[in-house]
C-alpha cells in the first residue's frame, strides 16, 4: 500500500510538472474561477487538504513535525499528502487503529 500511494504521489508530481511546462496557469485559474463547478472543485480540493491535515495532526506526536507536513499541503497539494501517507502515515495509523480496537 505504501508503494502504491508513493507511486501515485510521484505520478501526480509528474503531472504537475507537465502542466507547468505545457499549460498556462493564469488562464487555467481564470477559467476555473469563472465557472461554478470550478469553484466547487476548488472548495472540494481544499476541504480535502483540511481533512488530511487533521489526520496528520492527530497521527503525529510531535506537533512541530505535523506542522512541517501540513503547511506545504496548501501550496504543493496532495503530493505532500501522498508522501506523508507513504513515508509516515500508514504505519502510525495502523498502530493507532490497532490500539483503538
Amino acid at each position: 500500500m505504501r508503494i502504491l500511494i508513493g507511486g501515485l504521489g510521484v505520478l501526480l508530481a509528474g503531472l504537475i510538472v507537465w502542466a507547468i511546462v505545457a499549460g498556462d496557469f493564469g488562464a487555467a485559474g481564470e477559467f476555473l474561477f469563472a465557472k461554478p463547478w470550478g469553484i466547487v472543485s476548488m472548495a472540494d480540493l481544499y476541504l480535502g487538504f483540511v481533512l488530511a491535515t487533521v489526520v496528520i495532526v492527530v497521527a503525529e506526536a510531535d506537533k512541530r513535525v505535523a506542522l512541517a507536513w501540513v503547511v506545504p499541503i496548501f501550496v504543493l497539494g496532495n503530493v505532500v499528502t501522498a508522501l506523508w501517507f507513504a513515508l509516515r502515515g500508514l504505519p502510525r495509523l495502523r498502530a493507532r487503529f490497532r490500539n483503538a480496537l
